[in-house]
């Protein structure tokens, strides 16, 4: 027998709630599903806290039975200089729950569907964010592990639902896993060594009375390694400050570094200690006793024992010459001083288009696949001919 639902905009602070409060009642008996804060959600909907505003929109529903019972949600969106970067000018789905029921989860997909075709779109992928990759990004395939900070986490039949309705895997993203006091291979110490033999190269800890300087840095290499990346846009001095404000909080110095080569800036490595470890009973509030509770956590209990390697970058022309390993080297540096507080690293959002970073991951690191997400893309022209995303040489 067919189930109506209904389609509900969310425009007022009561839907804005549900929107919220849904995924709560959902998996109130996944143990591993950490809620993500509220404010974290609330700002990629926000044209004064999103730069994607700018020249993007995003509207978002929930999925309610005949019994006024919410049974899902789901947000669109599109980026017009991102959507034109590919094939078919394409746009998003994200922040997507729902109730194992394929017709439900039809109704949310159809309703991000036609929003998007009526704004020229051609191709929709899914579960993603309106803004940065590392945030609320992709379906969780394999590793049913505790979520990360602002990383998804869904039930395995979400995968079902996304590939029935006719989504197709576009691209797998993985995130490694290390114990940090394994220390790096063999093979990444010879190859740091060779290259620290030439003193034109250093590699410093982050420092906030440099901040100008490190943003700056930061821009160069992002705009050199990662703007080439398929969907990922340049970015301007602006909004690297934003960034690394963003971060303030809960930046620790050691797990930032920076690679010059002739004082020209060349790699980083940037990780964040693991909010999650310490908002788990938050309830999504970052009031002012929960912001107490995470200063008191993160500073003087050390309660997050875990590092997350948010992005690794290194310019063109340093690639493959061990800049990677002497970054990774240094690092270890850090962790081998008294009082580092962290055990475990994951790695996270390596794309299968990347294989260069696999390798370097796998080899240097020795670290391991520990969970695997899957970003979908589905082509509203049926006739097309499906593509995965290209590999990077």
């Amino acid at each position: 027998m067919s189930e109506k639902y209904f389609l509900i905009e969310v425009t007022d602070k009561s839907q804005k709630k549900k929107f919220l409060d849904f995924p709560d009642r959902l998996y109130k008996k996944e143990k591993n599903r950490i809620r993500p804060l509220d404010d974290e959600v609330e700002r990629v909907f926000d044209p004064d806290r999103n730069k994607m505003f700018r020249t993007g929109e995003a509207i978002r529903w929930l999925l309610q039975d005949e019994q006024h019972k919410t049974v899902g949600r789901i947000a669109a969106f599109f980026e017009k200089r991102a959507a034109m970067k590919n094939a078919q000018p394409t746009g998003g789905v994200g922040f997507f729950d729902c109730i194992n029921h394929q017709e439900a989860a039809n109704s949310l997909f159809d309703a991000g569907k036609k929003w998007l075709e009526s704004k020229g779109m051609e191709a929709m992928d899914g579960p993603v964010n309106f803004g940065s990759r590392d945030n609320f990004w992709g379906c969780l395939k394999d590793g049913f592990y505790e979520n990360t900070y602002n990383m998804p986490y869904n039930f395995a039949y979400y995968n079902e639902l996304f590939e029935n309705y006719g989504f197709k895997n576009y691209f797998n993203q993985y995130v490694y896993y290390k114990n940090i006091a394994d220390g790096a291979s063999e093979i990444n110490h010879e190859k740091a060594a060779r290259l620290l033999k030439n003193p034109d190269y250093r590699f410093d800890t982050f420092r906030w009375k440099r901040f100008e300087q490190y943003a700056e840095d930061f821009l160069t290499i992002y705009n050199k390694a990662w703007a080439k990346f398929p969907g990922v846009s340049s970015m301007r001095l602006l909004q690297a400050k934003a960034l690394l404000h963003a971060l303030k909080p809960i930046i620790d110095e050691r797990a930032i570094i920076f690679g010059y080569y002739k004082n020209d800036p060349i790699a980083f490595f940037i990780m964040i200690p693991d909010m999650n470890r310490i908002i788990r009973n938050f309830n999504g509030k970052l009031n002012w006793f929960n912001k107490i509770r995470l200063y008191l956590g993160l500073r003087v209990f050390h309660s997050a024992d875990r590092l997350l390697g948010l992005i690794f970058g290194i310019t063109p022309g340093y690639q493959g010459k061990g800049v990677e390993a002497a970054i990774i080297q240094r690092f270890e540096v850090e962790t081998k001083k008294s009082g580092f507080p962290y055990v475990h690293l994951e790695m996270n959002w390596i794309g299968d288009f990347n294989p260069s970073m696999m390798k370097m991951v796998e080899r240097n690191v020795e670290a391991r696949i520990y969970k695997t997400y899957v970003t979908y893309r589905y082509l509203f022209d049926r006739t097309k001919e499906f593509k995965r995303a290209r590999k990077l040489t």
